[in-house]
């Protein structure tokens, strides 16, 4: 095991220090992101809106790069629960990027857990937002 240590230790520093970073941009980025959604963001994810004045290349194209962000969103997300980091809300931001069969019906369950309401509304109310309004709000 020493040996493992003494010859990858540059590898081991360098992940030392992204573990790091993605601690303290996690920390930032997440409640910044959290309260910049709309109050009635939530009430909304039933409404698909299209987009039909735009092109239809433009559309693609803008589906594949919300879909690679919310991968890397997921894989940092999962490294997080073994190193710092806010791995479970990076997880759900990450998930909430991506397209999958379910995914309405997923975030709607996970939408109707009081202790999810209570956290995304604390960090609103940190950030000096009004709370977010539910579909189920008798959760």
């Amino acid at each position: 095991m020493e040996t493992f240590l003494t010859e990858h230790r540059l590898i081991l520093r360098w992940l030392g220090l992204i573990s790091t970073l993605t601690f303290f941009l996690s920390l930032l980025i997440i409640p910044w992101i959290i309260c910049r959604l709309p109050s009635d963001f939530f009430r909304h994810l039933r409404e698909h809106k299209k987009k039909e004045d735009q092109h239809p290349m433009m559309l693609i194209l803008l589906r594949l790069l919300r879909n690679f962000l919310g991968t890397i969103l997921l894989l940092a997300g999962i490294l997080m629960l073994f190193l710092p980091g806010q791995g479970i809300l990076t997880i759900i931001l990450g998930i909430g990027l991506l397209d999958f069969p379910g995914k309405r019906r997923a975030k709607e369950a996970f939408l109707r857990r009081h202790s999810v309401h209570t956290g995304l509304n604390w960090i609103r109310e940190k950030g000096g937002k009004p709370p977010f309004s539910f579909d189920h709000d008798d959760a």
